[in-house]
């Protein structure tokens, strides 16, 4: 189908069953089309038989064109939003897509397939400064790009700014890219950013992104979990310090948990953390390690025990962005 087009919420006639008719079909499906096939069950191939027998495509061997919204014949890769009968492409005012990306760790390889094709096709991207941004090399040329990326301590681009942005232009029929490192669901505001985009009927797409609490880690040699050493782990937030009004966590619980403890955005507020944990029973001796610029060349690792932690990461100059990993896990190195 032609990439440039869009048959989200449409009614689709596929209108002759062609070797080619399955890949469309999975397509359109994909896009999100409602789809009716002119043909009996005995005509279909295997594989569309089974979407039919499923109930995700409607057969009518003598459908109507006139009752849908596009009629596909023939080639897939010419079709286009036709009305019925007039032969020319129908000119369709429509609400553009926000598509949340998450971007993974600072290295472009580590991206989806699906990531790599939404930058393609996307005609803004709203990144931040984590996001891979090597990977905009994908990007059309005509594509118009917004950086809001957030130094920490420094400037920023308040987060009710990006909502509006993002549906300005999909208001305005642009097909929207949120590009942000890590995933947008994992301390990434994209529950934000969909509500935003929802309350104004504007259709979000998720692509989920390698989440730097688990990656970070794993590049480090820290399994977050180990069968003989412990059987979870809990992710949290370190943007504001223990006993902070703004902070809703239970540090005496998660010192109690048990688990391996994931701190991310915590690399200024790190001795606060450590003192308290140890305050609330966890043992001062308990491994952690600091895993900085994960992903990329200038990625960088320290370990200590949990009291000494905070200065040794100091020492060693390690700062954000970070991961901070607390538990029997952090000694060890798997990829030694």
């Amino acid at each position: 189908m032609s990439p440039e087009l869009s048959f989200a919420g449409l009614s689709v006639l596929v209108a002759r069953v062609r070797p080619h008719t399955v890949a469309t079909v999975h397509a359109l499906l994909g896009d999100g089309a409602r789809v009716t096939v002119a043909a009996t069950l005995e005509d279909l191939p295997t594989s569309l038989r089974d979407l039919a027998e499923r109930g995700l495509v409607s057969l009518d061997p003598g459908a109507d064109p006139a009752a849908h919204d596009v009629v596909l014949r023939g080639d897939p890769t010419t079709a286009a939003a036709v009305k019925p009968g007039s032969g020319v492409p129908e000119e369709r005012p429509r609400t553009g897509t926000v598509t949340l990306l998450g971007g993974g760790l600072g290295d472009p390889g580590l991206l989806t397939v699906a990531g790599i094709e939404a930058i393609r096709v996307a005609d803004v991207i709203v990144h931040d400064r984590l996001a891979p941004l090597s990977a905009l090399r994908h990007a059309r040329d005509d594509v118009h790009v917004v950086d809001v990326g957030k130094i920490p301590r420094g400037d920023f681009t308040p987060q009710e700014r990006i909502n509006e942005l993002l549906v300005e232009h999909a208001l305005a029929g642009r097909n929207v890219l949120r590009l942000k490192g890590g995933d947008n669901f994992v301390f990434g505001r994209g529950g934000e950013e969909a509500e935003a985009c929802a309350a104004h009927a504007i259709p979000v797409v998720v692509i989920p992104g390698i989440s730097s609490s688990i990656a970070a880690p794993a590049l480090a040699g820290i399994p977050v979990t180990h069968r003989a050493l412990v059987q979870g782990f809990t992710v949290v937030s370190g943007h504001v310090p223990p006993g902070d009004p703004r902070s809703t966590l239970d540090w005496g619980a998660i010192a109690r948990s048990r688990t391996t403890v994931v701190v991310l955005m915590g690399i200024a507020t790190l001795g606060a953390i450590a003192e308290t944990l140890v305050a609330e029973g966890l043992p001062g001796t308990t491994p952690a390690a600091v895993v900085a610029d994960a992903g990329l060349p200038s990625m960088r690792t320290a370990r200590a025990t949990l009291t000494d932690i905070d200065v040794v990461a100091r020492r060693e100059g390690l700062g954000a962005p970070a991961v901070v990993v607390i538990g029997e896990v952090a000694a060890l190195d798997v990829l030694r």
